[in-house]
């Protein structure tokens, strides 16, 4: 047996106990190996639903080795699932396109649904972006979301496949908004709407986000002199019950630049001016180089400058099938109550 064998088997009977309790909950998607905690660094194996996603980002596996992890999977799960392969190392990083290494059958190309917190959700193995349509990293999130959003007004920036929008409708949110720059995210979103229709109707602003969140936050938009801005939706200055801020680790455009570890404080500061009172911001950061101590200290400084002060601050962990041997795990989430 190959020590990928053994590390993936070892990885699925720790995770007997988290899958009976997820399937439980009305969910199918979650992660079966995360290799760079579990023994094969580069190597994630993902269930989406009934596709298996396997995806490395270092160097391309063999096929024997894929062959192998569908078998491990199918004895494990007891079920048969699709098999996507994404090779991502090199420059593979954009996964529309075909594999030397595997073709995947039609069939686990399709559209498909996957199921989490007993919603359903759009699942495709291939599509134009970098990400799947989901981030299982985040379900516990979610899952805080739809248990905490009854007749609260809901604000979701950095939207993506609106995930969050989606768990805060089926809580009971009186009102949501979904905001994101790319419409190929916000499409997904409505497509994820139209799948749970016994929901009520969310909303979607395609913007950039601070000339969106300054508006929010009554901040003015700031120019750089002889430089004429893009057009932008224009919104009316509010502030919402819970506002949750997950951004990417870096991103610029015409109005400014996302960069999670230099500074956080400009995407911060807006969004607890766009928060109510007495509300709730869930804010994220997925860079691995932050240490959670050091960030929630800025975090809590900068409610402090804004005259905001942080009643309570929860941590949130993802679940266990994202393990981390140091405690440390990159995704970090803070739960603010003011």
């Amino acid at each position: 047996m190959s020590s990928l064998d053994q590390a993936l088997r070892a990885a699925l009977d720790t995770r007997q106990p988290l899958l009976a309790e997820l399937h439980s909950q009305g969910t199918d998607c979650y992660r079966l190996f995360h290799g760079s905690q579990e023994g094969a660094s580069g190597l994630t194996v993902d269930r989406y639903g009934p596709q298996l996603m396997v995806q490395s980002f270092h160097q391309p596996i063999e096929l024997d080795a894929l062959q192998s992890i569908q078998q491990s999977v199918h004895l494990s799960l007891g079920e048969e699932l699709r098999l996507v392969y994404n090779d991502r190392s090199g420059g593979n990083s954009r996964i529309d396109r075909r594999d030397p290494v595997y073709q995947a059958t039609p069939e686990a190309l399709e559209d498909l649904i996957g199921h989490e917190w007993g919603l359903d959700y759009r699942v495709r193995g291939r599509h134009p972006g970098q990400d799947p349509l989901l981030f299982l990293d985040l379900r516990n999130a979610r899952g805080w979301v739809k248990a905490n959003s009854a007749g609260k007004s809901v604000l979701n920036l950095f939207a993506y496949t609106c995930g969050v929008g989606l768990c805060a409708a089926a809580g009971g949110a009186s009102e949501v908004v979904n905001l994101d720059f790319a419409e190929g995210n916000l499409a997904v979103g409505r497509e994820n709407g139209v799948l749970n229709s016994q929901l009520p109707t969310m909303q979607f602003v395609q913007s950039d986000y601070f000339p969106a969140i300054r508006q929010l936050a009554g901040l003015p938009i700031a120019t750089r002199r002889g430089h004429k801005l893009p057009s932008y939706p224009r919104l009316e200055q509010r502030q919402f019950d819970l506002v949750f801020l997950d951004p990417p680790a870096w991103a610029k455009s015409a109005f400014g630049t996302v960069d999670l570890l230099r500074d956080y404080q400009s995407l911060l500061k807006p969004a607890i001016l766009a928060t109510a009172a007495d509300g709730t911001l869930v804010c994220c950061n997925n860079l691995a180089r932050v240490a959670m101590d050091d960030w929630r200290e800025q975090v809590l400084r900068c409610a402090e400058k804004l005259g905001r002060p942080v009643r309570d601050c929860q941590v949130l962990s993802p679940a266990s099938d994202f393990p981390s041997q140091d405690g440390q795990p990159p995704l970090k989430i803070l739960i603010l109550q003011f």
